[in-house]
């Protein structure tokens, strides 16, 4: 499984409906609610044998009210 991290923008006043939606698809590791630019940040494990960009746009990226994402590939460097 390959860990990534992918930060949400949601429209105003849409975070906790996007949340709801997030777990309601078990996608994720898990979710934080952030401050700055984004108002959440999931850590999600792909199968190695997808394509990351193909995974998150079918299971994650069409959920009403994101209006913006920042995907964080990680490495296993240690």
């Amino acid at each position: 499984m390959r860990c990534v991290f992918v930060q949400i923008r949601c429209q105003p006043g849409k975070t906790y409906a996007v949340a709801d939606a997030i777990y309601d698809r078990e996608v994720v590791s898990e979710l934080y609610s952030t401050s700055g630019d984004y108002d959440l940040m999931a850590k999600v494990y792909i199968p190695d044998d997808a394509d990351v960009g193909h995974w998150l746009s079918e299971k994650l990226f069409d959920i009403a009210g994101i209006s913006r994402t920042l995907t964080t590939i990680t490495f296993k460097a240690f």
